[in-house]
């Protein structure tokens, strides 16, 4: 069962390649075609191909799914992908981003051991963004609590609306992890949210990934806002990044895709105006007044 594509001016709906783990980056690709999303999301780590730039145009031209965007290698395990210079990683994200023709490269904050690589995000952002034409859109994180003790492992802080970037990053499952509203993220972010990360969670602290709609987010809500506030057509990206690692069987990792493809469609539908919507087969008289007979067909 396929969906759908994109109607012209809403925003495309990709799959990010973290949703098939632990398969690899190949059955993404695969999954994405036959389901009917409009590309994917490239997350470059540990997966050898997600790392080889040749390999992966080979999968976008033989499944015809367009990189739409490039997650840059930084999480925790991934430090030492590409580069283990964080600025390098930065700058090969990007120059992977323009060879695969994608338009935006997610960024995580810094990790707050990384005090050098934290004074330089900011500058660094802004200008390998300007540089290449590539929207570095850094992504709202989370607290962890261990033993008890909540930290805030990153630098500032897991809200990249508090330092300040040009584009940013939704990602509701992380505002479930932190308890942060996300329709008033929504609103810090304006105009600079650029790429969405379409998911859900449950409020624990624990980052679940579902699939939209299975958790306490209002993901319909902020679809329904994209879809009228122009985000499509500014090139805004919907991408769908769930957890199916549990998932036994290709069969059943392809059910949780599609329903996470086919919730996105649903709420990105733009809403009718009064003058859009048809007028009534049958008028409703007024207190007292004999009913009209409806119109023959």
């Amino acid at each position: 069962m396929t969906a759908s594509p994109a109607p012209p001016g809403l925003p495309p709906v990709a799959l990010s390649t973290a949703s098939v783990y632990p398969e690899a980056v190949s059955a993404a690709f695969e999954l994405a075609a036959g389901l009917g999303y409009d590309g994917v999301e490239l997350m470059v780590w540990s997966d050898p191909i997600s790392q080889d730039l040749r390999a992966v145009r080979r999968l976008s031209d033989r499944y015809g799914m367009p990189v739409l965007a490039v997650h840059a290698p930084c999480l925790a395990v991934t430090q030492r992908v590409w580069d283990a210079d964080p600025i390098g990683r930065i700058r090969r994200s990007v120059d992977a981003a323009v060879r695969l023709d994608a338009r935006t490269v997610v960024l995580h904050p810094p990790f707050r051991w990384q005090r050098r690589y934290a004074a330089r995000f900011a500058d660094e952002v802004a200008r390998a963004g300007e540089h290449a034409g590539v929207r570095l859109a850094v992504e709202n994180m989370f607290p962890v609590i261990r033993a008890g003790l909540r930290t805030v492992p990153y630098s500032p802080g897991f809200d990249p609306t508090e330092a300040g970037h040009a584009h940013y990053t939704l990602d509701l499952s992380h505002t479930a992890a932190s308890g942060v509203d996300a329709l008033a993220m929504l609103e810090r972010m304006g105009t600079g949210l650029v790429h969405l990360h379409l998911t859900d969670g449950s409020g624990t602290s624990r980052d679940e990934h579902l699939v939209p709609g299975r958790g306490n987010q209002p993901c319909a809500e902020i679809c329904e806002r994209l879809a009228g506030n122009g985000f499509g057509a500014a090139g805004g990206t919907v991408v769908v990044e769930v957890s199916t690692r549990r998932c036994r069987t290709r069969h059943d990792r392809a059910a949780l895709l599609a329903e996470a493809l086919l919730f996105a469609r649903l709420h990105l539908q733009p809403t009718a105006t009064p003058e859009d919507r048809p007028a009534p087969l049958i008028r409703v008289p007024a207190a007292g007044a004999p009913a009209s007979p409806a119109p023959r067909p």
